[in-house]
């Protein structure tokens, strides 16, 4: 048998002939001349007649071998792109790169603290309740001095600015939270505190919207995302003004801000290519619409450009 290189491709149709009646030498120096002596002496050396690729065959193999090689070649940002990284990690490590740290100074329930022991009977529920209340708004309020440091963001008129901070303040948060979900405990680690599933559920939260909530953290985490690329798709919810979202009711620049996330999103995607080691389940197959449609919610679901660009 010849080896794969040696395999050549035959029209279905019409096969090579040779104008010197098969009389052709084949020989290491002369064996291009003749393509129908060629391939004869291959089949009389035990080449089976199913190897040979049509020119179609052929064709498609090459096509995805080149389609590897571009998926193996880093892609390299562009300037712009580069200067927008910065400009967001920049916002992001003033605002909300010590966020979590500081949950501390908003009168934690005891049982909070990670090295606490745990309680018999549950805590009371109202220093939790006021506690999450805390919380909560410090997020938003960090979440807004982000955007606000954002040149782009500032560069749209105040009621599309408060549209999409409406629509996108919780989603951003929900985002930059991943960073603390550890996946061997399933719970927050905030600084010295620790939040569970049985937190949310102590103050009133429904079981199965806290299971969803958890299981989002988990499938996010699970991608081992770096800071670039949390604060990119943070961006990317920032910048959704498409017509079906009814929680951006108002927005006026909507191809405008279109754009914006479309930048955001070409972005990511080059980041991504262009990282040179992944660990194995951040392949460029890692399945981001999978979760991005169904967890993210439509705003960058399989029917917007954000998803198009991500796949």
């Amino acid at each position: 048998m010849l080896p794969k290189r040696s395999r050549r491709t035959v029209s279905k149709s019409i096969g090579p002939t040779c104008p010197f009646a098969g009389s052709c030498e084949v020989s290491k120096t002369q064996r291009r001349h003749c393509p129908a002596c060629r391939l004869q002496k291959c089949l009389d050396a035990g080449m089976r007649k199913d190897m040979i690729l049509s020119a179609e065959a052929l064709a498609l193999r090459r096509a995805k071998q080149a389609q590897r090689r571009a998926q193996q070649t880093p892609v390299q940002l562009s300037k712009e792109q580069e200067e927008l990284i910065r400009t967001l990690l920049g916002a992001h490590t003033r605002h909300m790169g010590t966020m979590f740290e500081q949950f501390v100074q908003f009168r934690p329930p005891a049982h909070l603290f990670i090295h606490h022991q745990p309680l018999p009977t549950l805590a009371p529920v109202l220093p939790l309740v006021t506690h999450f209340a805390d919380i909560n708004t410090f997020m938003v309020l960090q979440v807004i001095k982000f955007t606000k440091d954002l040149p782009v963001f500032r560069s749209l008129p105040i009621e599309d600015q408060i549209s999409l901070l409406k629509g996108a303040a919780v989603e951003i948060c929900h985002i930059v939270l991943n960073t603390t979900f550890c996946l061997q405990t399933q719970n927050f680690l905030c600084g010295p505190l620790r939040y569970t599933i049985e937190d949310g559920a102590h103050v009133g939260f429904q079981v199965e919207f806290l299971e969803l909530l958890f299981h989002f953290h988990g499938t996010l985490r699970k991608l081992q995302l770096q800071e670039p690329e949390y604060v990119l798709l943070a961006a990317m919810a920032l910048f959704s003004p498409a017509p079906y979202l009814t929680d951006r009711p108002g927005v006026t620049q909507r191809d405008e801000i279109d754009q914006l996330q479309e930048e955001m999103a070409l972005t990511l995607q080059s980041y991504i290519k262009g990282q040179q080691r992944r660990p194995r389940d951040r392949s460029p197959g890692t399945p981001w619409i999978h979760w991005s449609g169904k967890m993210l919610g439509p705003k960058i679901g399989p029917g917007s450009k954000g998803a198009q660009w991500l796949q």
